[in-house]
């Protein structure tokens, strides 16, 4: 047997791309993270049997799977609003599920590797979309494992076969039956990087929500756009309605101030809305899903002492 030296500062240089794969599996970047620290526990504690048959990456990318494989046994799926019921209306309650219940978006600062090459980190950008993650999140967690090793990393079914324990045709057999799934699911929107005019759309945005100009801001949107809010339960469609809750039971946005991140490879925005006394104070992360020249989604995420945090963004802003 060949001794292959590692250190932890080697395995360290893996985390994002191990970060990445354990969101796509777990739809958590909370999860993901601690999962990841588990892999280089194991990592660490097994690395004097590492024999360098595969790269060091591909034996971490085996550990974390195995990991979140464990972790998904005794919990259930991660859910949009938008997947749990009928749109509701501005005068329906507010009901809320715990943290663990929604998926939540990561940082593409956390999930991409800051090393990847451009080719390779738009690929990577589009796998930890929200709307892929999500349909990701119905199939089991062996379909899920080996749709990612294969269709996201590259592997082999070979390869996936030997990482998962399975034989090379129950990998093909999850494989066909994962596809299928998601060819049923609409997870084809927003694959490009941002055109120019989507560019401007989000410019638009910005401005209409500093002044606070509702009519511009649903001018923006598609005729069956959506808005949720985890963790509540309720999400409205279309611009009427979202118009009603912005002027009605949202109106308290009115004055806030929004700071671009990234999330899920998608245009990002922390939005802090006006504290008693001054300043602002952390309010939404906001994730926007555009389809063409309008917004589709608007994913207001309301966990703002996990999230805002994790996507680096002040506690908050001064007056």
């Amino acid at each position: 047997m060949i001794e292959v030296q590692i250190d932890a500062a080697q395995l360290d240089t893996h985390r994002a791309a191990l970060i990445g794969h354990c969101y796509r599996m777990l739809g958590s970047p909370v999860d993901a993270e601690d999962a990841v620290q588990e892999t280089m526990m194991r990592a660490w504690q097994s690395r004097d049997r590492f024999e360098g048959r595969s790269s060091v990456r591909t034996w971490l990318y085996r550990i974390a799977t195995n990991v979140c494989l464990d972790a998904l046994s005794s919990r259930s799926r991660r859910a949009r609003p938008i997947e749990e019921g009928a749109a509701g209306t501005v005068d329906d309650p507010l009901d809320a599920r715990p943290r663990a219940h929604w998926l939540e978006p990561v940082p593409d600062a956390l999930a991409v590797p800051a090393d990847a090459d451009p080719f390779e980190a738009a690929a990577l950008r589009q796998s930890i979309r929200l709307a892929f993650v999500a349909a990701l999140q119905h199939l089991p967690p062996r379909q899920r494992a080996a749709l990612l090793l294969t269709d996201v990393l590259g592997w082999s079914a070979a390869e996936a076969a030997e990482g998962l324990g399975m034989t090379v045709a129950a990998v093909n057999s999850a494989l066909q039956r994962a596809r299928a799934t998601l060819a049923r699911r609409n997870v084809s929107d927003g694959h490009a990087p941002l055109s120019d005019v989507q560019s401007t759309l989000l410019e638009r945005y910005v401005d209409a929500f500093h002044r606070y100009d509702v009519d511009a801001l649903v001018a923006l949107m598609r005729e069956d756009a959506t808005l949720s809010m985890p963790p509540y339960t309720l999400w409205l469609q279309g611009p009427a309605a979202i118009r009603g809750w912005l002027l009605g039971r949202g109106i308290g946005c009115r004055g806030s101030r929004l700071l671009p991140t990234a999330a899920c490879g998608l245009p990002a925005f922390g939005q802090y809305r006006p504290r008693p006394g001054g300043g602002y104070q952390p309010w939404s992360l906001t994730v926007l899903e555009l389809s063409g020249d309008r917004i589709a989604r608007w994913n207001a995420f309301l966990d703002t002492e996990t999230l805002f945090p994790l996507f680096g963004l002040p506690p908050a802003l001064s007056a």
